[in-house]
């Protein structure tokens, strides 16, 4: 779907966008609007909002309401950072697999390092009562914490997005990022292909049990989003898994010949 041009584009930074998983309240939606406009950004998406559109979110965008039209909503969050090569997930507290973490002050130093690599970055942030699951987490790249009082850790969305933002605006307007990869970044879309490929090549060969996975995924996950794999080596490591398949056809078929 393509996205409305927003207002004072020449101000504005398409290298990020701000995902809201499962809003339940427009005026936060509103306020995320403003907040990001106020930043320079303008690429909103809404996944599954539970009000949207909404005149409390017009109220809350205030001038922002460009940025609110061109929001684009969707059904799955698969759908929302499909083109993305960089996935970041905002989280109040850690979890029980620990995944690769900074914090929003720290986040433009290590995006600074590691680059876009010409593709957007998506910045999810998580319903309002209790953020991203465990399983959306695990589609990100890095883990990004906004320091606050241990007492009350607790932001309200829209405060969230400022804060991210912000940190961002500080980084684009100091030095703007430039893609430094030789080949673009595997986007989410590609990355989930891999994903669901190699899960059913490793129960193919035995190495887990499908009706018991544990977490050898979640791990893999983790491991291949620190790497940050580019397009080519994720079709190398797509072509070494159809070799793998094309191995294990010709045994079966021997075996078959065997009987």
């Amino acid at each position: 779907m393509d996205k409305p041009a927003v207002a004072d584009s020449a101000l504005v930074s398409d290298d990020f966008r701000v995902v809201l998983v499962a809003p339940s309240h427009p005026g936060n939606i509103g306020g995320a609007a403003r907040a990001m406009k106020t930043m320079g950004f303008s690429d909103l998406a809404l996944v599954t909002p539970k009000r949207f559109p909404d005149p409390q979110a017009q109220w809350r965008a205030a001038a922002a309401v460009d940025v609110l039209d061109a929001a684009r909503v969707y059904d799955d969050i698969d759908e929302a950072i499909a083109d993305c090569g960089l996935v970041i997930g905002t989280s109040a507290r850690q979890r029980r697999m620990p995944l690769a973490t900074t914090t929003a002050t720290a986040l433009p130093a290590w995006l600074s390092e590691k680059g876009l690599g010409g593709k957007p970055a998506a910045i999810l942030f998580g319903r309002e009562d209790n953020g991203l699951s465990n399983e959306e987490l695990r589609r990100c790249n890095l883990h990004v914490v906004i320091e606050s009082h241990p007492a009350y850790p607790s932001l309200n969305l829209a405060m969230a997005v400022q804060i991210v933002c912000y940190e961002l605006h500080k980084m684009l307007v100091a030095a703007p990022l430039v893609p430094e990869w030789d080949r673009p970044p595997a986007s989410a879309a590609q990355l989930a292909g891999f994903y669901a490929h190699l899960e059913k090549v490793l129960t193919d060969v035995g190495f887990q049990d499908e009706h018991s996975p544990k977490q050898t995924m979640a791990r893999l996950q983790r491991l291949f989003g620190r790497v940050g794999a580019d397009e080519t080596e994720v079709a190398m490591l797509r072509g070494v898994l159809k070799q793998i398949e094309r191995a294990l056809g010709e045994d079966l078929r021997r075996s078959s010949n065997l009987e």
